[in-house]
């Protein structure tokens, strides 16, 4: 009996240590689950915590742009004029009244009033800013347009020519505040590719030398395509520049090297910037697509990102000069709909009341500005992408759709003609 009673004493121990082990286990893993909300909790707090300090620190932004912008003109001292190569000129702007600058949009532009000699007005232009933001100057690279090559006795360009050739450092010239919709969001670091074709490398790099001033650790693809080595436009600069940061892959594209170009050191890539490029290189096409360049680039990779199926709100772009990207269904179905439309596959009517000239319009005829050129219609303008404003015109009859976002949409009753479509039948004050 004794020794049965003392097996039972065992028996009941074993019970009851097995018993506190599962309570200790239970204990343990409960408090493991506490832990681990704990610090999910924590992580939900930081990362809140982050989000509203970047949202405190953008109002700042905006509310000390509020208090230094201005609005009109005001007067820029050059306070340093640098050559680039490729034909590019640097230029340094300080403001002559020495009151701070407003923060701006990596990727925005400024706009110029340009008194040139021999001009019955004043000459508006339109340069992106080639730097990133900072609070005591601005910087222009602008490109001295010669006549092509194959026309050689085209003039030049207007406005660059008088930057290259008669505006010298301490020379005071007329500015606008920053402003345009093409730009960079600093606070929400994400995956992102920029693109540059020629000139059109000037606001992708200040959104690429911004990125790296914030640190961000994102992936970040940087694509630069010109035709040769004569182009290439602050070559040493961007070296630095692509090494900084190992998060950062830059691809410098030549379409046509020169003989005294070395692949690898001079360029990494011969061919063109292309979507099928990006799908030889990128692990996906899960990217914000931000490009600048001439005309045949930015239609070709717009339509080519739309191909594989990147999203629209996805694809930001700005275009330059006559560079407007010509969303084609976009522009085919503006008017599909309107009782103005006439038969399958024509046009509308535009009406210049002022020249008394009427053409039709369809789809490959571009802005109303191009439309209004190819009749030898008069209608002033400056940048040709919706910027500056100057191509302002009165809508005296029908309604007008744009080929892409003006950088501020006119009142009702006018149009920036360099950008805007009939939606029909239409009269302009041309």
């Amino acid at each position: 009996m004794h020794m049965l009673g003392e097996i039972t004493q065992y028996i009941a121990l074993a019970v009851l240590l097995a018993g506190l082990v599962y309570f200790l286990t239970l204990i343990a893993g409960n408090i493991k689950v506490q832990s681990s909300a704990n610090i999910s909790a924590q992580a939900d707090v930081a990362y809140f915590r982050t989000r509203i300090g970047e949202i405190m620190d953008r109002r700042k932004i905006i509310k000390a742009q509020d208090e230094v912008s201005w609005q009109g003109f005001r007067k820029f001292k050059v306070d340093k004029k640098e050559m680039e190569g490729g034909g590019i000129c640097s230029f340094y702007l300080k403001p002559h009244d020495d009151r701070p600058l407003p923060f701006f949009e990596p990727g925005q532009y400024l706009t110029f009033k340009l008194d040139i000699p021999g001009q019955k007005k004043s000459t508006i232009r339109c340069y992106s800013l080639s730097d990133q933001p900072l609070d005591n100057y601005y910087r222009v690279s602008i490109k001295h347009q010669l006549p092509p090559r194959d026309n050689p006795d085209a003039p030049p360009g207007l406005g660059s020519s008088f930057f290259h050739e008669q505006i010298h450092e301490q020379d005071i010239i007329d500015v606008k505040a920053p402003s345009g919709h093409f730009f960079l969001d600093v606070t929400k670091p994400h995956p992102i590719v920029l693109i540059g074709g020629g000139i059109g490398l000037t606001p992708v790099l200040s959104m690429l030398k911004e990125i790296i001033k914030r640190d961000w650790r994102s992936e970040i693809w940087f694509f630069y395509g010109i035709s040769n080595g004569s182009e290439h436009i602050m070559k040493e600069h961007l070296k630095e520049l692509g090494s900084m940061r190992d998060n950062i892959k830059l691809f410098v594209c030549y379409s046509r090297p020169g003989k005294k170009d070395v692949k690898g050191d001079d360029y990494d890539i011969e061919g063109r910037v292309s979507v099928d490029l990006f799908k030889e290189l990128l692990p996906s096409n899960n990217y914000d697509y931000y490009f600048c360049g001439p005309p045949g680039m930015m239609n070709s990779l717009f339509e080519g990102l739309r191909e594989w199926d990147v999203p629209e709100d996805r694809i930001h772009y700005e275009a330059f000069g006559p560079a407007t990207v010509k969303k084609k269904k976009e522009a085919d179905d503006s008017g599909s709909n309107d009782a103005n439309k006439t038969e399958a596959g024509s046009g509308f009517t535009v009406k210049f009341s002022k020249s008394d000239k009427s053409a039709e319009w369809t789809s490959d005829s571009g802005s109303i500005l191009d439309l209004a050129e190819e009749n030898d219609v008069d209608i002033e303008f400056g940048c040709r992408a919706g910027n500056c404003g100057t191509c302002i015109t009165a809508v005296i009859e029908g309604d007008v759709d744009y080929l892409s976002e003006p950088g501020e949409r006119p009142e009702s009753g006018s149009c920036l003609s360099c950008v805007a479509i009939p939606k029909g039948d239409i009269v302009i004050d041309a």
